[in-house]
């Protein structure tokens, strides 16, 4: 890493001024607050975060002065602090060249809170600036605590309702999760008698009062107040009928409520009220398979040549010495480069989960070694090749060849997410196919166990492909690889994700203005954006799969009517595109790679002693 042209590591750890945000007058104060908390709401990305979040993000955020001509951000370095600039001109390069000036106040450099990345521009102060900066960890912290916060406090909030107080924490969770917000200033009707409504409230802050219209002189009896974690309005539920009441906002300050509307009432809670999970507690134990190629040694492998390569390492088609007519995919990961860029624990989940897996649809993993510089994934060949390769080859697919390479992935996920798993990285690149032309999912380093009713933070996956609640540090579970279904789909019947461009950052507002933002080329049919529509909804809840049914309502969308189900699980189905491969080391398939002559540093740090 780069070292700053200013004592930034220095101030951060020894900088006594700033442990708190707000040490001087309370009109300075007060301006500070208002000019960061602006600067928020007028990024593109926190924008979309909760005014509560904000709050704490602009409370943890540490003072920095950069005098005139000092570098703040260096292209190409490794990234973990936002800035907001109070005060200052600054401009912004590339590769040397200057794009543009910024002045207070702005935002800038948000990318490196979302994940570890490098530096796409440079940023240098042209006068002195006074900034304004928080970094990853404690925003993802401030992201995490609240969102655990706010979900455990929705769930307590349910549970003395009593139309939800018997439901599991499961499906509490799901309806937390489509709870929306309202506020209402003094004197505001939250509801009127008389009035039709289909909306469900609890008072989350403040106080409202209950009256009942006395006559036509328009004069309310006062019947009584109501406070923090009474509710009110659960009829409107079940039935259409008219409101008995009025409603009104009687706190200085304005009410808060949380609300339910009834079509979200009857997407969840109609159908899982009676549902009970048929999965155990937790995640289930699956007896790790005994693999027939358990005493294979690397000095038993001949290589052939490479056929995939990454920031990792690379994939390369190997065969026993004593049979040539058996071949496997090596994977060789640097452990260099899976401590530099902190991945250690995905690479161990990796390795138990694809152990652990036994689906056709899914490439199998063997065994797996070990030496100072490497680790090894033993695997399936897939000698048809990488799915993208097939549809740059391509341009595009129709919709009888998408539904084919969707339906094996539905088959692939569906069985770990019963299993407990969620996979967080589909993409064409991570698609193989086998010599019959069937798909089989891989590259698992993003997968994790997490049980059901549970969430996990960590921002992960491919720009294009990641869901809204991974970009605003919501928390996610299953619901994120529904998503990906539907990104999925529509590369393969356009030849390119519907949230692109030209960085990740942009690529994030995108996806953030929704699918229904998004222009469908008239190619996709009626059906099959239905189905993209469905499984991008932005609320993970309201997303089809996520209901009694599980992924498997995605089998009965209209799109997937009239196919062989059956024949895809049997594999007596033919594939609508069949590679040619010509034998067990056939790696014609395969774009062709450099082999790679740098050798990578040892690590004997020994995180891997169990691998």
């Amino acid at each position: 890493m780069k070292k700053r042209s200013y004592e930034w590591y220095k101030w951060w750890i020894n900088q006594t001024h700033a442990t708190s945000l707000f040490t001087s007058d309370s009109l300075s104060i007060c301006r500070t607050k208002n000019l960061i908390t602006q600067a928020s709401l007028d990024n593109d990305f926190m924008k979309h975060l909760d005014s509560w979040q904000i709050s704490e993000i602009v409370e943890s955020m540490c003072p920095l002065r950069c005098a005139r001509l000092s570098w703040i951000v260096q292209e190409g370095e490794a990234g973990s602090v936002v800035y907001v600039l109070e005060d200052g001109l600054v401009e912004v390069l590339k590769a040397g060249e200057i794009l543009r000036e910024m002045g207070p106040v702005i935002v800038f450099g948000e990318l490196a809170i979302l994940y570890n990345c490098t530096r796409t521009a440079s940023v240098k102060a042209i006068t002195d600036c006074k900034l304004w900066a928080i970094d990853r960890h404690c925003f993802q912290s401030i992201m995490m605590n609240t969102g655990i916060r706010r979900q455990k406090d929705y769930v307590q909030f349910l549970k003395s309702v009593p139309t939800f107080s018997e439901l599991s924490l499961e499906i509490l969770n799901k309806v937390a999760d489509v709870l929306g917000a309202c506020h209402y200033d003094p004197g505001d009707y939250v509801i009127r008698e008389g009035a039709r409504g289909n909306t469900f409230f609890i008072i989350a802050k403040g106080k409202v009062k209950v009256t009942k219209n006395r006559g036509q002189d328009g004069e309310e009896q006062f019947i009584r107040c109501m406070e923090r974690g009474d509710w009110f309005g659960e009829k409107a539920l079940t039935d259409e009928g008219v409101r008995t009441v009025n409603i009104i906002a009687a706190e200085p300050d304005g009410v808060d409520c949380l609300v339910l509307d009834r079509d979200s009432y009857n997407l969840l809670i109609k159908d899982l009220v009676s549902f009970e999970r048929t999965y155990p507690d937790g995640v289930p134990k699956v007896e790790q398979r005994i693999s027939q190629f358990a005493d294979v040694q690397m000095n038993d492998l001949i290589l052939i040549g490479t056929i995939g390569v990454g920031g990792f390492g690379r994939v390369q088609l190997v065969h026993l010495k004593s049979e040539k007519s058996r071949s496997f995919a090596l994977k060789k990961l640097k452990k260099s480069y899976v401590v530099e860029t902190r991945q250690q624990e995905h690479v161990l989940n990796e390795k138990e989960i694809m152990m652990d897996a036994e689906n056709d649809f899914i490439v199998r993993l063997y065994r797996t070694f070990k030496d100072r510089r490497y680790l090894y994934f033993l695997m399936e060949p897939c000698l048809g090749g990488e799915l993208w390769t097939v549809l740059r080859n391509n341009g595009d697919f129709d919709d009888g060849t998408t539904r084919f390479y969707t339906a094996c992935v539905v088959e692939a996920i569906s069985y770990l997410h019963r299993k407990g798993i969620i996979y967080r990285d589909l993409k064409p690149e991570n698609i193989l196919l086998d010599d019959h032309g069937y798909c089989k999912m891989a590259d698992f380093g993003f997968a994790k166990k997490i049980g059901y009713g549970n969430k996990t933070w960590t921002f992960c996956g491919t720009p294009e492909y990641v869901a809204p609640e991974i970009i605003l540090n919501k928390g996610h579970d299953y619901a994120v690889d529904l998503w990906s279904i539907g990104i999925f789909m529509f590369e393969l019947l356009t030849g390119t994700p519907p949230f692109t461009a030209s960085d990740p950052m942009r690529t994030y507002s995108i996806i953030l203005k929704g699918i229904n933002a998004i222009e469908f080329p008239k190619k996709i049919t009626r059906n099959a954006q239905s189905l993209i529509k469905m499984l991008c909804k932005e609320n993970a809840s309201e997303r089809l799969g996520t209901r009694k049914g599980g992924i498997t309502e995605l089998q009965k969308h209209v799109w997937f009517e009239g196919f062989n189900w059956s024949g895809l699980l049997s594999r007596t189905l033919t594939a609508p595109i069949v590679p040619k491969v010509s034998s067990a080391i056939d790696i014609s398939n395969f774009d062709r790679y450099n082999e790679d002559d740098e050798i990578p540093p040892e690590d004997l740090t020994n995180w891997d002693k169990d691998f």
